[in-house]
């Protein structure tokens, strides 16, 4: 066994600080994890390898005993190369304020993703078998040896067990090797562990998803709209540059993995293009409600009915999922808030910084969520009582399009006094329809640009820029 300098037992629990230096690409997380990977294999080689991030803890005594059970499965074990569990937040609210809960993906797309050939790695709460992740080629002939592959190093010394590892993790260590391409986790993506998944996939290996009652591991969820705002523009670019690449499910994963599984992994590497649909039905019908163009079919006409289908059953099905899946109707409700802000802000950036880093325009970036957080944000957030209070451009974006709206839909009330109502809402209905639908969406932005007074507001920057520019373009429809 590994000794200290005085003969006793080292610890099997190491902390380790890899080298930075300026002129050499430390890779983010995903260098992190090699580093660590490779380290580990000098102190212990164990088989499985647990990956968590740092603000996340164990909350389920039983889940290693869970996941051994896969993966010593005696039928099926060997093609596991990882098991996943959910990720899961112990502060978010009762009605989930800002749609951290993941309720839908957890309980449904990732059972689906589980019965097609594996879950995708999400970079935390996951086992993983050495082997896998280490770059290695799934055979029908492979079987883990669980025994004797630990004994390592037993009398050495921790100052010599330190000397072994220093190399391990020094910057200049993964030079012309296949570190970060073949072997470890994959470089190049703001989200490497999806990709990482997804290669070990299509090397042969299978994933398996666990969400036990009580869960397994639990972090923290973001309490500011920004910070949900900013994590999800990190995600959605990763997602979005991993369809851009070479990895694409649909080339790397041909004849690899199956169909719907490479189906599957769209719902999330197509999060950023979702901008564009919904940039289109929260502006284009409220600038033309401006010019009074009609863009539906009147409410007088049969073509009306395959819209009204369309909207009402895909509400029904979602609100209906969702309920199905533990939440509540505020609940569901504020998802749906949070998908048009993210789509509109988030997704947005990030579909043009990857079309942008494609031409060279932008570099590879990685943001940290922030873990610490002041007493009054704290305090509004268990208030269910949203968090601006910064000047950042996504809010601007955000209160653009909440005052466009509202400016839209005074237009249509001031068109339908004028013309008894009755001509002009039988052309418009529905494009006041979604006017109002988007207003409503927007209350909590109508509320911090206009009605809060505490620090938690939105900028007085932000809503004269918000304001100014709603004006513009309302102003440029009428006269152009």
């Amino acid at each position: 066994m590994s000794l200290d300098i005085e003969g006793k037992m080292l610890p099997k629990l190491v902390y380790v600080a890899r080298e930075k230096r300026t002129h050499y690409n430390h890779n983010f997380k995903a260098g992190a994890l090699n580093a660590l990977i490779r380290v580990s294999s000098v102190i212990s080689n164990g088989p499985i390898i647990l990956t968590v991030d740092c603000d996340v803890y164990s909350d389920n005594s039983e889940s290693v005993k869970d996941a051994m059970c896969c993966f010593m499965d005696e039928e099926n074990g060997n093609k596991i190369a990882y098991v996943q569990f959910p990720q899961s937040s112990y502060n978010v609210t009762t009605h989930d304020l800002y749609a951290s809960c993941f309720r839908v993906p957890n309980e449904l797309e990732m059972r689906g993703m589980d019965a097609n050939g594996g879950p995708c790695y999400i970079g935390s709460g996951c086992f993983h078998r050495r082997h896998a992740l280490c770059g290695a080629v799934y055979t029908a002939f492979f079987k883990q040896e669980w025994y004797g592959e630990t004994t390592r190093n037993e009398n050495e010394s921790a100052s010599v067990l330190e000397e072994r590892c220093k190399p391990l993790a020094s910057c200049t260590y993964e030079k012309k090797t296949q570190w970060g391409k073949d072997v470890g986790l994959l470089y190049g993506y703001p989200s490497e562990d999806i990709v990482t998944g997804l290669a070990m996939q299509c090397r042969g290996w299978k994933s398996v998803y666990l969400n036990p009652e009580r869960k397994g591991f639990v972090g923290v969820a973001p309490t500011t709209l920004l910070d949900v705002l900013v994590q999800h523009k990190r995600w959605s670019e990763g997602q979005f540059s991993i369809l851009m690449s070479k990895c694409c499910p649909f080339l790397y994963g041909y004849k690899r993995i199956p169909f719907a599984l490479q189906m599957a992994y769209t719902l999330y590497l197509l999060w950023a293009p979702n901008c564009l649909p919904t940039l289109a039905y929260v502006t284009i019908p409220q600038l033309c409600l401006v010019k009074d163009i009609p863009l539906f079919p009147k409410v007088s006409s049969f073509w009306i009915l395959p819209f009204l289908y369309v909207i009402v059953s895909q509400y029904i099905y979602s609100l209906g999922e969702f309920v199905l899946c533990g939440g509540s109707v505020k609940g569901w409700w504020n998802e749906q808030r949070m998908w048009l802000f993210k789509r509109t802000t988030s997704y947005l950036l990030a579909f043009l910084d990857t079309l942008l880093g494609k031409f060279g325009f932008s570099e590879l970036g990685f943001t940290v969520t922030p873990k610490v957080v002041d007493e009054n944000v704290l305090r509004r957030y268990k208030k269910h009582v949203m968090e601006f209070g910064s000047d950042s451009g996504m809010f601007i974006g955000l209160a653009f399009i909440a005052m466009l709206n509202l400016f839209g839909l005074f237009w249509s009330l001031k068109t339908m006094v004028m013309d008894s109502g009755t001509r002009a809402l039988d052309h418009l209905a529905l494009q006041i329809g979604v006017c109002i639908v988007v207003v409503w969406i927007n209350l909590p932005v109508y509320e911090g640009l206009f009605v809060r007074k505490d620090d938690g507001k939105m900028p007085t920057s932000v809503t004269c820029n918000s304001v100014i520019l709603a004006l513009i373009a309302c102003v440029s429809i009428v006269l152009f």
